[in-house]
C-alpha cells in the first residue's frame, strides 16, 4: 500500500518535471578520439576519429544561449576520452567562469595525480570512471593490457578527495556477472562511496559479441546481487537508468525508473547535433548548434522524448506496464523502430518463470 502511494506521487511528479523540462544536465561530445578500442563502445570511437575535436568557442556559444540556468545546472564532458583534449582545464575554468558546474566521464587511463590536482583546480566538481571487473575482465572487455593498473590509480586519487563527487560505474556481463562481489570489495578497500552499474543494448560493438549480453537468468542474478548490496550502508549503490525493473523498483534503485533524456539531460555532439543523452540513436537529432539556437531548440522540440506515446508499439502495446515504462530507456529505440531493443522486465519475467 505504501509504495502504490509512493508510486502515484511520484507519477504526478514526473509529469510536472516533463511538462517543465528544465535542464539540469548537459553532455558535451568534446572529442570522440579515444585511446582504447572497448568491446562494448556503442559510439565506436577510436584513436583516429572522423571528427575533429570541438572547439571550445562553438561549445561556448551554445551553452551562453541558456538564459537563467537551474541552481545545479552540470555540463559533463564526455567523448570519447574527454583526457585526450589538451585544452580539458581551459574548457572546465571556462564553463565555471559562467558560474555553472562541469563534472566528467572517464576511462582513467590518462588520470595521474598531476592531472587530478589541475582538473581540481579547474573547478571539476564530479567525476565517473569505469571499472569492469577485476584485472582480466577488465582488460578483456577495455581491450588493453594495462588498463586496469591505470584504472586502479584513478579511482584511489578519485577517491582520495573529499570534495570531489566521485562514482565508479561498471558494465555488467557475461564475463565479470561472477565476480561482482570482488569488484565491491575492491572499492571498498579503496574508499569509493558510490557505485554504479549498468548492463548494455546490442548497438555499436557490442552487436557483435554475445559475452556481453546477459541471459534473462543472469540479469536476474545482477538485480538480486543489487537488491542485497544496498541493505547495507557501506557504499550507495544502484542499478543506472537504463530501464525498467518491474518488482526490482526501488531494491535496486533510489527512485522508480524514469528516463530523463530530452526531459533534464540534452547533449551537443561532435557534429554540434543537438540531443538528448549521447547514447540515443543519431536519427533523434533535434538540430544542430551551427545553425540553431540551443535553448530555443530545447524549449521548443524535443517531442519525441516528452510525450513517448509513439513507443506503444511492438511488443509495448499491450504490455500490463507501459505506464511506468513507456517504452523504457530511449537507448533501447534504434533502427527501424518498430520495437524495443531490451526489455529488462520482460527478462525479469522470464527468468522467474523458467
Amino acid at each position: 500500500m505504501i509504495n502504490l502511494i509512493k508510486k502515484k506521487v511520484f507519477q504526478q511528479i514526473k509529469k510536472a518535471e516533463i511538462k517543465q523540462h528544465e535542464l539540469n544536465y548537459l553532455f558535451w561530445e568534446c572529442t570522440t578520439r579515444c585511446n582504447l578500442n572497448c568491446l562494448h563502445c556503442g559510439s565506436d570511437c577510436s584513436k583516429n576519429s572522423a571528427f575533429n575535436d570541438m572547439p571550445l568557442n562553438d561549445f561556448l556559444k551554445a551553452l551562453d544561449t541558456i538564459k537563467n540556468p537551474s541552481s545545479n545546472f552540470t555540463v559533463v564532458l564526455t567523448g570519447g576520452e574527454p583526457l585526450l583534449r589538451k585544452d580539458i582545464e581551459q574548457c572546465g575554468r571556462a564553463i565555471r567562469q559562467r558560474g555553472m558546474k562541469w563534472s566528467m566521464v572517464s576511462n582513467g587511463h590518462f588520470y595521474t595525480a598531476e592531472k587530478h590536482n589541475t582538473l581540481l583546480n579547474a573547478g571539476m566538481g564530479a567525476l565517473t570512471i569505469s571499472l569492469d571487473g577485476l584485472e582480466k575482465s577488465h582488460n578483456w572487455l577495455r581491450n588493453n593490457d594495462a588498463s586496469f593498473s591505470k584504472v586502479e590509480k584513478a579511482i584511489a586519487l578519485a577517491a582520495s578527495s573529499k570534495r570531489l563527487n566521485f562514482d565508479v560505474v561498471t558494465c555488467v556481463n557475461k564475463i565479470n556477472l561472477s565476480e561482482l562481489q570482488s569488484v565491491y570489495d575492491f572499492l571498498l578497500e579503496r574508499g569509493v562511496k558510490a557505485w554504479r552499474l549498468f548492463t548494455i543494448i546490442p548497438i555499436g560493438r557490442a552487436s557483435e559479441n554475445p559475452n556481453l549480453l546477459l541471459a534473462d537468468n543472469e540479469f536476474k542474478q545482477l538485480m538480486d546481487f543489487i537488491a542485497l548490496k544496498r541493505k547495507g550502508e557501506k557504499m550507495e549503490i544502484n542499478f543506472s537508468c537504463e530501464g525498467y525493473v518491474g518488482d526490482y523498483e526501488l531494491k535496486v534503485r533510489d527512485s522508480y525508473f524514469f528516463c530523463r533524456a530530452g526531459i533534464n539531460i540534452g547533449s551537443i555532439l561532435i557534429d554540434g547535433s543537438i540531443m538528448a543523452c549521447p547514447n540515443i540513436d543519431r536519427s533523434f537529432s533535434q538540430g544542430n548548434i551551427y545553425q540553431d539556437n540551443f535553448f530555443e531548440i530545447w524549449q521548443t522540440k524535443y517531442h519525441a522524448f516528452r510525450d513517448r506515446s509513439w513507443t506503444k508499439k511492438g511488443e509495448c502495446a499491450s504490455c500490463a506496464d507501459y505506464k511506468d515504462c513507456q517504452g523504457n530507456g530511449f537507448h533501447n529505440w534504434h533502427g527501424t523502430l518498430e520495437n524495443v531493443l531490451v526489455c529488462h522486465n520482460k527478462k525479469i519475467q522470464h527468468a522467474n518463470n523458467g
